[in-house]
């Protein structure tokens, strides 16, 4: 039994439980509450030395980030090569959209909403983050171009991260319907995707959490 540190309402969090029920994994869900301080224990500490979620916990191995963890589970549970491919070229292209989600698209939410949302003192919107945004969404919208998915013409791990960024994008207003190819992967995946309704719970909950803050 795999034990998975998490919030319900995280990004990060919601793709690793994805793909865990696409690939038939049943995790150990520990739930961390940020705000009574459940990351800052001795006893996750030493599990976790960032103190960030998610973590998971595979017997005395314990890995955080999620698109580390999305790798690690995909590399030990998959019984084929369809998340991650092994065609070389392939699995880079994977890997460069999950490292697209991470540092442009999953960032431009980071840069714009988690100074109105998350810090002691809240900060106004910074109409220069906001573009960010743009450009990111522009960026994956180039990256779209002639593929049905977002490594590809198979649904892998990158679309699972994507996912619950976009996801996340749209339960909090931003209108990304402009972008046609980015638009079009989205109703896709949604209907493609294994957990999407459980994701979609998770965006829910983050709505009525903290959105109603803005």
């Amino acid at each position: 039994m795999l034990d998975f540190y998490y919030m319900t309402y995280s990004a990060p969090c919601r793709s690793i439980l994805m793909v865990a029920k696409a690939l038939s994994i049943d995790l150990n869900l520990k739930q961390v509450d940020l705000d009574a301080g459940d990351h800052l224990k001795p006893e996750f500490v030493k599990l976790n030395p960032q103190h960030t979620i998610p973590t998971l916990v595979d017997g005395d191995f314990a890995l955080w980030e999620s698109r580390a963890i999305l790798l690690y589970l995909v590399e030990k549970f998959a019984k084929d090569d369809i998340l991650y491919p092994k065609d070389l070229k392939l699995r880079a292209v994977v890997n460069q959209r999950l490292f697209f989600d991470l540092g442009t698209l999953y960032q431009s939410y980071v840069y714009y909403y988690y100074p109105q949302l998350f810090e002691d003192v809240k900060k106004p919107a910074d109409p220069d983050n906001f573009k960010r945004i743009d450009a990111a969404f522009k960026a994956f919208n180039t990256l779209l171009e002639g593929s049905t998915y977002a490594a590809g013409n198979q649904l892998t791990l990158a679309d699972y991260a994507l996912l619950a960024t976009v996801s996340t994008f749209e339960v909090t207003g931003y209108d990304f319907s402009k972008y046609i190819n980015v638009a079009n992967w989205y109703e896709l995946t949604k209907k493609e995707a294994a957990g999407w309704e459980e994701n979609w719970e998770g965006c829910l909950y983050y709505k009525k959490l903290y959105l109603s803050q803005l």
